[in-house]
């Protein structure tokens, strides 16, 4: 198992503050530092409750298909095998505090697709070109969370 706390996932930085295995496998603690414009493509995943607290900044969500907008202080909750998605709209970069229960399958997820980042807590520079999807979709299938087509939630 890594013992790195921070990492670069699709240009957001992702940082662990609460593992699962610190609190007898019941959740992660984590945040992340959003760049305008980015966030997280639609997904789900069974078995996980996902709870996004905006710290800084302003969001936009997609909660099976409804549209949530966030901005500093508030809470937004997704349901256990919601699809959903968030962007950072404001001009400035955002911070999300996340907190999913269990949590092992984002930490196993962030952990496989991120690449490693120094304790420093800055941006991370902007992708040079889109992930690897071969990877990307490698990972998200053992760790047990479905990425979603835009057409597929489109359709939902």
């Amino acid at each position: 198992m890594s013992d790195h706390r921070h990492y670069n996932v699709f240009g957001l930085l992702v940082s662990f503050r609460v593992l699962p295995e610190e609190v007898e496998n019941k959740f992660v603690l984590m945040d992340a530092l959003v760049p305008p414009g980015l966030g997280a493509p639609p997904n789900f995943h069974g078995g996980e409750t996902e709870v996004f607290r905006v710290m800084e900044g302003e969001f936009d969500f997609l909660i099976d298909g409804q549209k949530v907008s966030a901005r500093s202080g508030d809470t937004v909750v997704v349901p256990d095998g919601a699809v959903h998605a968030f962007t950072c709209t404001g001009a400035r970069p955002g911070r999300l505090e996340i907190i999913n229960a269990p949590g092992r399958m984002h930490v196993d997820f962030f952990r496989g697709v991120g690449e490693p980042m120094p304790d420093d807590r800055t941006l991370p520079a902007p992708p040079a070109g889109p992930p690897d999807m071969a990877k990307v979709m490698q990972v998200a299938e053992a760790t047990g969370l479905k990425l979603v087509p835009p057409q597929m939630e489109a359709a939902r």
